[in-house]
């Protein structure tokens, strides 16, 4: 409500909180902001603390940027493992909208992640997204059923994960497809990748 103060940070905050504060304050910059354009005085600033108590808590900005993109990764992550329905596709349904979802509100930071070279880029950026990548193709053989996935199985569904990666990308700075038929034309090419795979190996389709 305008006139009205806005409400200062508690002063008083265990050491683990005030870390999760500063992060969370660098997380609402990145929505707005690209995290290599977000500087210590930007997250002072949003946090309401001095620069000598950010450095308390983290050595650099690139420390903290690592420590706020881990912590997308880390809800990114446990969003897409809930298996969220009851057969593989409306699993899969589930996990893709919860991508989307968080990818969504972190978009700026998700991209900051994608982009190799970007000043965000480091060994344990690359570690992240490889994570979560090795994360989704796990959650989609298993749920596919196929108890010893063949190297070409796990190409395929390697592609289909860079795919869906690139889609995300691409939806987010340009939203026109509506959201369910971007689902829906995700799990659609999962399906055709596997068929396709499943002819040249010679070997029944997996049933979604």
């Amino acid at each position: 409500m305008s006139g009205m103060a806005r409400p200062r940070t508690p002063r008083r905050m265990s050491p683990q909180r005030r870390r999760e504060h500063l992060i969370e304050a660098a997380l609402d910059l990145f929505t707005t902001t690209g995290p290599e354009l977000v500087s210590v005085d930007d997250i002072t600033r949003a946090a309401d603390v001095s620069r000598a108590l950010f450095y308390r808590y983290f050595s650099s900005i690139g420390e903290l940027r690592v420590a706020a993109l881990t912590a997308v990764v880390e809800e990114l992550s446990a969003r897409i493992a809930d298996p969220g329905g009851d057969g593989p596709l409306d699993q899969l349904r589930f996990a893709l909208n919860a991508f989307l979802d968080v990818t969504g509100r972190h978009a700026k930071a998700y991209v900051a992640l994608l982009r190799s070279g970007s000043v965000v880029a480091s060994g344990d950026t690359a570690a992240l997204v490889d994570g979560v990548r090795n994360l989704i193709v796990r959650l989609v053989v298993e749920r596919s059923g196929v108890p010893d996935p063949s190297p070409l199985f796990l190409m395929t569904v390697r592609g289909w994960v860079a795919l869906a990666e690139s889609a995300t990308v691409s939806w987010q700075q340009d939203p026109t497809v509506p959201r369910d038929q971007l689902v829906e034309w995700l799990m659609g090419q999962l399906i055709a990748m596997l068929a396709e795979n499943a002819r040249h190996e010679q070997v029944p389709a997996v049933a979604f």
